[in-house]
């Protein structure tokens, strides 16, 4: 039904802000809205146009009616904008509450350190020295130390022990070539512990063939060959074990300076392990190493807890910017073509207010928010609301007539032109004044082609009224339709 009316009328959808629990949200308002405008209400404590007064809805109903200048664009810019205001205002209401809350937390552990840096000074004046904290730190980077000496020791000590057996096998080397002809003739070769194809290990018994009747341990073959003079060989032999020498000589060097070093650092580590143990045995340096972590503690939470940050909250954004420009054009836009077309408004709808029965209405004043003031003769003012429900029903019409017969006169066609009332006489409006407003309604519908159907169970007034191709009745003690 409200897509069918919507798009038969030609009306669009109006969009207002709606505020609960603190949140900003919009609403759309369709169909049932324009109805009740349409339809007009009968009885008391309902607005002028429609039967809502929530959310300025009848204002943005009269303004759609008169086709102020982008009516619906400025609902909703406004919508959006009160929406983003409010999206906008909490942001910066989470932002403080973060932000006095991290004051806080700074504060209570600044507090904290204080006192904890209090006691700790009063400990350390009590009980002067070195603390049980640093005492321990001193430990353990001493133990650090003696591990890593420890490990610099057992590599030297494996250097000089392959030294010491490089020198050693040298000299073996330089006796058998002094000693015999087979190891003179193969100094210069390999020699494998086993066969190099398939590892078999080469036994005692080929090296002692090898060097008794000159077969190779590894192939069985006869070794044949020249080799160099005697004391060629027994020279180059003698510079090996002369290098060997040198290079365990080095090796015991470096050795012996990494047990002396080894040998410090296990003294003080000793040294300071016992002092560790005690001061840990003073209940004052117990109580002052508790000081002293929690002065640790307290510096860490501080550290975690970062200094409130300097930044302009009443900054707006760009789009907020936007909307507040855009708000403020199209209201002024509004506002200046409502001046004259509100003047031409008032006047005619005091007019019909009068011939309606209201003889002692001197003027009305509506606004775009469709509040209607009343001044009546004396100057007394009251508003819509406070009137008679047979006044506010004779001003209801005349608002609508009024709103047709300006709108017909200066080409305004967005009120869509259909008027349902509903018995107006229930609501003590007298024949003589109901019968001019039937009247008015039917100029009305003959003059602006403006469909208007009244439901009334007064038969008389709508025949003497009304033309006679405009009436639909039942017989008597039969239904309508």
């Amino acid at each position: 039904m409200a897509t069918l009316m919507l798009d038969r009328l030609d009306l669009q959808p109006l969009v207002n802000s709606v505020s609960k629990d603190k949140q900003v949200g919009t609403q759309t308002h369709g169909w049932p809205a324009y109805y009740s405008a349409i339809n007009l209400p009968a009885g008391p404590d309902k607005p002028l146009l429609g039967d809502q007064p929530m959310a300025g809805l009848p204002g943005r109903l009269l303004q759609v009616f008169l086709d102020l200048p982008a009516a619906a664009v400025l609902t909703r810019v406004k919508a959006t904008r009160e929406v983003l205001q409010s999206k906008v205002a909490q942001e910066r209401d989470r932002v403080r509450q973060a932000a006095e809350q991290r004051a806080a937390d700074r504060a209570r552990a600044q507090e904290a350190l204080a006192a904890a840096q209090t006691e700790l000074d009063r400990l350390v004046q009590q009980a002067p020295g070195p603390s049980l904290t640093n005492l321990a730190y001193a430990s353990g980077r001493l133990a650090r130390r003696v591990a890593d000496a420890e490990e610099d020791w057992d590599q030297l000590n494996r250097a000089y022990r392959a030294a010491r057996r490089q020198r050693q096998a040298d000299e073996k080397t330089l006796n058998d070539v002094k000693e015999s002809e087979i190891a003179r003739l193969l100094f210069h070769g390999l020699d494998p512990s086993a066969c190099p194809r398939c590892e078999t290990p080469i036994t005692k018994e080929r090296r002692k063939e090898e060097r008794d009747v000159h077969r190779c341990a590894v192939c069985t073959a006869e070794v044949v060959g020249e080799t160099a003079s005697d004391e060629e060989v027994e020279a180059e032999a003698q510079a090996r074990v002369d290098a060997s020498k040198s290079a365990e000589d080095a090796a015991r060097q470096a050795l012996e300076s990494a047990e002396s070093t080894l040998s410090q650092l296990t003294a003080q580590l000793d040294e300071a392990q016992q002092r560790l143990r005690t001061a840990g045995s003073d209940d004052t340096v117990r109580q002052r190493m508790t000081a002293e972590l929690e002065v640790a503690r307290w510096k860490g939470a501080l550290e975690m807890v970062p200094e409130p940050a300097e930044h302009d909250g009443d900054e707006e954004s760009t789009v907020l910017k936007v909307l507040a420009a855009a708000d403020k054009v199209l209201d002024q836009d509004s506002k200046a073509a409502a001046a004259a077309l509100f003047t031409e408004l008032n006047a005619e709808i005091a007019d019909l207010a009068r011939r309606f029965g209201m003889s002692a209405l001197e003027r009305v004043e509506v606004n775009r928010a469709a509040q209607l003031k009343v001044i009546k003769g004396g100057g007394a003012q009251s508003y819509f609301g406070k009137q008679s429900p047979g006044e506010q029903v004779r001003l209801r019409i005349a608002v609508v007539i009024a709103l047709l017969r300006v709108g017909a006169r200066l080409g305004i066609s967005t009120h869509p032109g259909l008027v349902l009332i509903d018995s107006p006489k229930a609501e003590e409006v007298q024949d003589f004044d109901a019968a001019v407003v039937f009247k008015e309604l039917a100029e009305l519908a003959a003059s602006n082609h403006i469909q208007v159907l009244i439901t009334t169970a007064d038969r008389d007034l709508s025949r003497a009224v009304l033309p006679a191709d405009c009436l639909v009745t039942a017989e008597e003690g039969a239904p309508l339709w």
